[in-house]
């Protein structure tokens, strides 16, 4: 069975966001920990980003254009870092962060929108 690709972009987008979530900010529970050490575990969870992002590109440029890709990871990985902080950091979600995020997905609206035949 071969899934189609925006459902294989997308999930491979999603999973890379969420190694790259966890490499960007999940040290900040560990301040204690070496700066170096944060660093160099970082770099070997980000590796596992890679191979999940850069097939995911591929896979779905084409399909997508580069700007549509670009702001398809872009939601997304807005999505995983709201989530992140609200379960693995313990912040809040404010009006304003929803508000904020409110209106990127507005703007990625205009990015998927055609308007009488222009954009992508």
């Amino acid at each position: 069975m071969t899934l189609p690709v925006p459902v294989l972009t997308i999930g491979l987008l999603i999973a890379s966001n969420i190694f790259m979530t966890f490499a960007w900010y999940g040290h900040l529970k560990f301040k204690a920990a070496p700066l170096v050490t944060v660093v160099l575990v970082s770099w070997g969870i980000a590796f596992f980003e890679y191979l999940l992002q850069v097939p995911a590109n591929r896979i779905g440029y084409g399909h997508f254009s580069a700007a549509q890709l670009k702001t398809i990871q872009e939601v997304i990985s807005l999505s995983v870092f709201v989530l992140f902080s609200w379960l693995y950091l313990g912040e809040k979600i404010t009006w304003n962060v929803a508000l904020g995020f409110a209106l990127i997905c507005l703007g990625a609206f205009f990015i998927f929108h055609r308007f009488g035949g222009s954009g992508s």
